[in-house]
């Protein structure tokens, strides 16, 4: 028994070492030098500060800028550390009011607008995170955001247009808009204007 302990503890440091130490560093190393923004959490900055990430939605609430999907993390919205979606089933009446909440509000913001509601702005991601919104929910938002800027509804929509990523590889998941990208380049052309 005793001769085995010792090639076993032997063993254990080696792969301790190589798995738990060694691999990671290489990992770390390779992703740092090919894919540094991702490795990092594809970081946006503005004037040398971190603002966000492309890869996690931020609550937008004011009627200039794009707002996002809605966040069921807990115990706020869009909590990184509490990744999740709210569990509701298309009958349960707490998402039914929520639901009827947010079109309200959405009413609200833009009385005039008269278009159907596309479904993403009205329910929330199954991560609770997610940092896109549909084609559709972008361009339902430019009149009340071109209302508010003072802005043509034209160039709104344009800069929608631009911001439109399309499917991974050509043919992965659904065309969509990066929220917080699409604000920052509206707070751009205010500032231009």
């Amino acid at each position: 028994m005793r001769s085995l302990i010792k090639p076993a503890l032997l063993m254990l440091f080696i792969l301790t070492l190589l798995t738990g130490v060694a691999y990671p560093l290489l990992v770390t190393g390779i992703a740092q030098l090919i894919f540094p923004a991702q490795a990092n959490g594809s970081l946006i900055y503005q004037n040398g500060k971190a603002i966000g990430s492309e890869l996690i939605g931020q609550p937008f609430d004011d009627p200039k800028y794009f707002w996002s999907r809605l966040s069921a993390t807990g115990p706020f919205p869009y909590n990184a550390a509490a990744s999740s979606g709210s569990n509701l089933g298309p009958t349960n009446e707490a998402l039914l009011k929520a639901v009827d909440a947010r079109v309200q509000a959405l009413r609200q913001a833009d009385p005039n607008n008269t278009q159907p509601i596309p479904v993403d702005l009205v329910t929330s991601s199954g991560s609770g995170l997610d940092p896109h919104i549909s084609p559709a929910a972008a361009f339902y938002q430019v009149s009340r955001i071109a209302h508010v800027r003072n802005l043509e509804e034209s160039v709104v929509h344009r800069l929608v247009e631009k911001h439109i990523e399309g499917r991974q590889l050509g043919f992965l998941g659904e065309p969509c808009v990066n929220v917080l990208k699409l604000n920052l380049a509206m707070n751009r052309v205010q500032v231009n204007k």
